[in-house]
C-alpha cells in the first residue's frame, strides 16, 4: 500500500451485486464510463439501497484488484437480458474488506464513480474527503455540463500516470476547436480552479462555447 496507489470507488445498489462481489469477488464496470482504462490499484464499493440497512449510503468495504478483462453483460450476468450487448470490465479481486468506519455520504450528493488516491481513502470520513481539490471540480462540472446536454470528457489527477493530462474537461466545438478547461491551464485554456462561483464559471463556459459554433454532436451507428 502506496500513499499514490489508486482506488476506483464503485456504487452497489443490488443484493444480487454485492454478493458476487462477496462470494465471487468480482465487480462490473461499463467500458463506455472508463474511456481511459481501469488504472487503479484497489477497488472500494459504496452501498445504496434499503436492502443494506446500516451500511447503506457508506463506503464499506474495499479489496486490492488482481486484474481486469473486457467481457459482455450476457457472458456476465447470463439469467438478465437487459443491455446484454454491453461491454463492462470484470474486475478480479482478494476477499472484500471492511471500511471501519464506513465513508459516509453526509451531503446526499449522487454517486457515479469516484477516483482517489489511498492516503484520501484511508483517512476520509466523507465522500468529499475523497477528492482531490481538482478532481473535485472536474466531477462538479462535468456533471453539471452533462446535465445541460453538453459533452465532456474529463480526465482526473488520478489518471496522470497513463493519460499525461492534469485535472481537467475538454469538449470539441462544432467548428474544430477544442476548449480545454484545465487545473494547469495554458495559454488559452480556462482555469478549472479559478476564484469565481461554479455558476458564473459555467457561465463562462457556456459562452466560449457559443463563441466556437457550439459543441460537437457525433451520431455513432450501432452496429
Amino acid at each position: 500500500m502506496y500513499p499514490d496507489d489508486r482506488v476506483l470507488v464503485g456504487v452497489v445498489n443490488r443484493k444480487k451485486d454485492f454478493l458476487i462481489a462477496q462470494n465471487d469477488h468480482w465487480y462490473r464496470v461499463p467500458q463506455k464510463q472508463m474511456p481511459h482504462g481501469i488504472n487503479a490499484e484497489y477497488i472500494a464499493l459504496f452501498l445504496s439501497g434499503k436492502t443494506f440497512k446500516e451500511k447503506s449510503g457508506g463506503v464499506a468495504y474495499f479489496a486490492p484488484i488482481k486484474g481486469y478483462e473486457l467481457k459482455h453483460r450476457k457472458d456476465l450476468l447470463p439469467d438478465e437480458d437487459k443491455r446484454a450487448d454491453e461491454v463492462y470490465y470484470q474486475l478480479q479481486f482478494e476477499k472484500l474488506l471492511e471500511k471501519v468506519p464506513p465513508i459516509v455520504n453526509e451531503s446526499k450528493r449522487s454517486i457515479s464513480f469516484v477516483r482517489t488516491t489511498w492516503d484520501r481513502f484511508i483517512s476520509a470520513k466523507t465522500i468529499a474527503d475523497l477528492y482531490s481539490q481538482a478532481d473535485y471540480y472536474v466531477d462538479r462540472i462535468y456533471h453539471a455540463l452533462k446535465s445541460r446536454g453538453v459533452r465532456s470528457t474529463p480526465y482526473y489527477t488520478t489518471d496522470y500516470r497513463e493519460t499525461g493530462h492534469p485535472a481537467q474537461l475538454r469538449m470539441v466545438c462544432e467548428n474544430g476547436e477544442e476548449l480545454v478547461v484545465s487545473s494547469e491551464p495554458k495559454q488559452g485554456e480556462m482555469n478549472l480552479l479559478g476564484h469565481v462561483s461554479e455558476d458564473k464559471f459555467l457561465q463562462e463556459i457556456f459562452r466560449r462555447i457559443a463563441s466556437s459554433d457550439g459543441p460537437a454532436t457525433i451520431d455513432i451507428p450501432i452496429v
